[in-house]
């Protein structure tokens, strides 16, 4: 099945194809511990790449006859002192966007969730922090681990025809 368009593999973390061969839904599953300043530009170029070149695959008849897949990205961040206090931003020859400003690296996965389904990238994100003493949490409501699972839980649902 040629499934991607800008590269000829990506191997996602879930993947759910039909007896019939129907792309059902994909998962990437991301973690971020330390090194903030490194990773989150790194993490923001995957998470687009993976899903411009899913959906540019998908618009090109990659998956034939079928629905849209649902499309899922699940991410969890370290929460400590580096993850947690305001990163200074760079101005250099462009203003920042206002968002960007004052804010952690939790706050910028944050926005970049929010940005990934605004843009209809993602079906559903999940942003979640966990410190080493193995608590977690939510980040934001519309990206908890709930709405998560509502999401795809409701999508699967809908394609159950597809395995009869």
């Amino acid at each position: 099945m040629r499934d991607r368009y800008f590269r000829p593999t990506k191997d996602w973390d879930l993947l759910i194809i039909s007896p019939n061969k129907k792309l059902i839904s994909v998962i990437e599953l991301k973690s971020q511990v330390g090194s903030f300043g490194n990773n989150f530009n790194n993490r923001t170029e995957e998470s687009l790449g993976s899903a411009i070149d899913l959906w540019t695959a998908y618009r090109e008849k990659a998956y034939p006859n079928q629905s849209a897949p649902w499309v899922g990205y699940l991410m969890l961040v370290e929460k400590s002192e580096k993850s947690t206090k305001p990163v200074r931003v760079s101005e250099p020859h462009f203003k920042v966007l206002p968002e960007f400003i004052g804010g952690s690296y939790l706050d910028r996965y944050k926005i970049l969730c929010q940005k990934l389904m605004l843009e209809r990238h993602y079906s559903q994100c999940c942003l979640m922090w966990s410190k080493q003493d193995s608590t977690f949490g939510n980040v934001a409501e519309e990206s908890s681990i709930d709405s998560f699972l509502y999401s795809f839980v409701g999508h699967l649902i809908g394609q159950l025809n597809e395995f009869k």
